[in-house]
């Protein structure tokens, strides 16, 4: 058996090797869907937020957060799902943002709070940087995503849609 070491720190560390289901370059610490985790001596509880409501992977994010933590010695682990605050694309970290567009995906804008005028931004190509985009589907495979083709590379590629 493992015993835990470290404090608050060491147990963030650990989540942030925790992939997100559907973008697995990017942890659930760097999308923001972890907002706190408390150390209770050898136990740990960690509060989590879906990315939105009806969330299809919540029990599986739940289920990695209590897997990872247990592995290293944590006991009884802890996972509150919060329901109540919001999560948003601005709780994107820039290096999840960075991580993203290097994995072929474009990263939101900052959201604004007018979804129609943060839709409406151009949108860069992740493949060849031109702004030359359309939008070639609303939704993509996950509901918070768009289709986009760059006319300059002609490649298809998904875009973030910006979430605030």
């Amino acid at each position: 058996m493992v015993t835990p070491t470290g404090g608050e720190e060491r147990i963030w560390e650990i989540l942030r090797t925790v992939p997100d289901p559907e973008i697995p370059v990017i942890s659930l610490v760097d999308l923001g869907v972890v907002r706190s985790v408390r150390l209770d001596g050898p136990g740990v509880e960690v509060v989590i937020r879906p990315t939105f409501s009806g969330c299809p992977a919540l029990q599986h994010m739940r289920d990695e957060v209590e897997r990872a933590l247990r592995e290293q010695g944590y006991e009884p682990v802890t996972v509150t799902i919060d329901r109540l605050s919001s999560w948003s694309t601005n709780a994107l970290h820039e290096a999840a943002r960075q991580r993203l567009l290097a994995f072929g995906i474009a990263p939101p804008p900052v959201a604004t709070g007018d979804l129609s005028a943060d839709l409406a931004k151009p949108v860069a190509c992740p493949q060849c940087g031109s702004s030359d985009t359309v939008v070639d589907s609303a939704f993509g495979p996950t509901l918070c995503k768009q289709i986009f083709r760059c006319k300059a590379c002609r490649q298809s590629f998904e875009r973030f849609k910006p979430l605030g």
